[in-house]
């Protein structure tokens, strides 16, 4: 039973190299394997935003304030910013490629009722 619970609690508050290792797993899925970061790593200083990239470099940072939300939004954030390492800008291409992963929209309702809730005004990615 420790066991389980010990996995359970790695799902939700996953390290910065589970995190490399399911971004990779989502581009794989959802990408073709075409969006390739060098790091995706968790960063304190993100209070207005879930996540953020630099396509240059190909690094990835995730808000702390994910961890602990469901897997399924916190993939979302990260698919996210997988997309921007091929589409730098939010036009319908990046869209489009956002919207393969198959719990974006809901995802995206989910973060908005979570920052509205907090503080009344939606955040960004």
């Amino acid at each position: 039973m420790l066991d389980r619970l010990a996995a359970k609690e790695q799902r939700r508050r996953p390290s910065d190299d589970d995190l490399l290792d399911r971004a990779l797993e989502l581009s794989a899925r959802y990408l073709d394997g075409k969006a390739l970061p060098s790091s995706v790593r968790w960063v304190e200083n993100q209070q207005h935003r879930w996540g953020s990239c630099t396509p240059d470099h190909g690094t990835i940072r995730i808000s702390v304030r994910l961890r602990g939300m469901p897997a399924w939004v916190v993939d979302y954030v990260i698919m996210h910013e997988l997309v921007h390492l091929l589409v730098p800008s939010h036009g319908p291409r990046f869209w489009a490629l956002v919207e393969r992963y198959p719990r974006a929209e809901r995802a995206r309702g989910f973060l908005e009722g979570f920052s509205m809730a907090s503080n009344g005004s939606p955040e960004e990615c």
